[in-house]
């Protein structure tokens, strides 16, 4: 059983009131995030902080990466691409924090692009259909075939990190963020589980308890005002 936090976007406060309501009652399971832990939000630096010190899993999300790219790498098209995605909040987080940027941009790097639990498949954007043409007809019983594909094609449009095409069935439920819905919603026919819930536009931030790959719990925390205004 784990438990898998949607993109946070800079929400601290709505994020630790999340986990704590999520701790009260599933004490031991390990808790995941699928990513976009920065940007838009006016907490970035408190919220990598959070992540580290709870020892929150998560997948990189495309702001983590603009983020780590616009410092590490800034002739990428990551790098290049953050000007124009919410950056702004996220550099006045780091006022005073400075010192903390590369060690927060090492766990990022430091990051799957992807879990692939007994429970669930966590990324931040998913698996596009469009690899199936490219998979074997089995790759249902052996989903590692598919990390060369993930690891080579990250930085593209139909890559784990920005896609939004439809996504493909792996056998067992994919739980993502990256395209925003008013509600956890479901997609029977990838069997895709869409977990952001526009926190950092003031909706909501949600969590989902997984077990085999069934939802077995929901949580779901309205935006603190003090993380977005």
């Amino acid at each position: 059983m784990v438990a898998v936090i949607g993109d946070i976007h800079g929400c601290y406060f709505t994020l630790v009131e999340l986990y704590h309501r999520i701790k009260k009652i599933y004490t031991d399971i390990p808790v995941y995030c699928v990513g976009d832990l920065v940007d838009r939000g006016n907490h970035s630096h408190s919220v990598m902080e959070f992540i580290i010190d709870e020892k929150i899993r998560f997948t990189p999300g495309n702001h983590d990466f603009m983020f780590s790219h616009y410092f590490k790498n800034p002739g990428s098209i990551f790098a290049r691409s953050w000007n124009l995605n919410g950056n702004e909040m996220t550099l006045q987080s780091y006022e005073g924090w400075e010192k903390d940027i590369y060690r927060h941009i090492d766990q990022i790097h430091a990051a799957p692009l992807y879990y692939n639990t007994p429970d669930c498949f966590i990324s931040h954007a998913g698996i596009s259909e469009q690899y199936r043409h490219i998979l074997d007809p089995g790759y249902k019983d052996d989903i590692t075939e598919i990390e060369e594909l993930i690891y080579n094609d990250y930085a593209t449009d139909r890559g784990v990190l920005w896609t939004r095409d439809n996504l493909l069935n792996l056998g067992k439920l994919q739980v993502i963020g990256h395209t925003k819905q008013s509600e956890i919603s479901f997609d029977e026919e990838s069997n895709a589980l869409y977990i952001d819930t526009g926190a950092c536009i003031g909706n909501k931030l949600s969590a989902v308890i997984i077990h085999e790959s069934e939802v077995v719990d929901t949580f779901e925390e309205n935006t603190h005002l003090n993380d977005i205004i």
